[in-house]
């Protein structure tokens, strides 16, 4: 997240930066941070978060493809003598998990781009391991997926696969006004927990587990005996309590375990 300092975001960044007190206000106390959490901020821009994070946490890492916005940081850390590691570099990219093997479980937070979000989002769920919770801005659309329940027409992959790992909160919504420039869509902050690790819905093998899913969203017009061609019978999803007939978007998270680790055994 940025303040609005910059006269001209970056198109190509999709930036757009948020400058309401009371938003950020909000969600600082959503973070809630203080020394000792290891925290990384994605997309801090000129740090309308940063600041607030550093000042109650004592250090943060932060990621920023943007080095314009990176070496501005970098110059206002220097000054303050401020505990701020910067990461010059798509966030894509990035190894949270490998900066979790020094600094412990990380709370990633951030105003994620609109044009990357759900590729973010399934990037930062292949390293659940090491974040120990995550907080939020996301196009408003892109949300309301996350938080979909099975039935709905925006129920889909994304749903099952970060339902599957996170507890999900909506905090607040964000209107366009916010930001500077404004963007085309209004925004949702959400809290995103760890899921506990119930034996009945864990995969017993992730992998094909996210395989499955896929395979049973690549076209959502299809039902699951056809989607789901070559790795079930229609006598395997009725031996699992599943209609063949139904179509993907009507299987919970629960259910595509159990058809998971079924085909692990078989």
């Amino acid at each position: 997240m940025a303040t609005a300092n910059r006269s001209r975001p970056r198109r190509r960044y999709g930036q757009h930066f948020l400058h309401d007190p009371a938003v950020i206000r909000r969600i600082i106390q959503a973070i809630d941070p203080h020394p000792g959490r290891a925290i990384v901020e994605i997309g801090p821009g000129q740090g309308a978060l940063t600041w607030p994070l550093l000042e109650a946490a004592g250090s943060l890492d932060v990621i920023e493809i943007d080095r314009d916005l990176a070496a501005g940081l970098a110059r206002r850390a220097r000054d303050g003598n401020a505990d701020l590691r910067i990461h010059c570099m798509d966030a894509l990219r990035f190894r949270f998990d490998k900066l979790a093997e020094a600094a412990g479980p990380l709370q990633v937070v951030g105003n994620l781009p609109y044009s990357i979000s759900t590729p973010l989002l399934f990037h930062l769920l292949e390293q659940t391991h090491a974040i120990g919770s995550m907080v939020f801005m996301l196009q408003k659309e892109v949300a309301e997926r996350m938080m979909a329940s099975p039935g709905s027409r925006i129920y889909g992959r994304l749903s099952v696969m970060v339902q599957y790992h996170c507890l999900l909160k909506r905090l607040l919504t964000v209107g366009r006004g916010a930001f500077r420039p404004p963007p085309r869509v209004d925004s949702v902050v959400l809290t995103l927990a760890p899921r506990p690790r119930e034996a009945h819905r864990t995969a017993t093998n992730y992998a094909l587990f996210a395989q499955v899913v896929a395979q049973a969203f690549t076209s959502r017009r299809k039902t699951l005996r056809n989607a789901l061609r070559g790795s079930f019978t229609e006598e395997d999803l009725r031996g699992l309590g599943v209609d063949p007939g139904l179509r993907p978007e009507s299987i919970g998270v629960d259910q595509f375990v159990v058809m998971a680790n079924w085909k692990d055994c078989h």
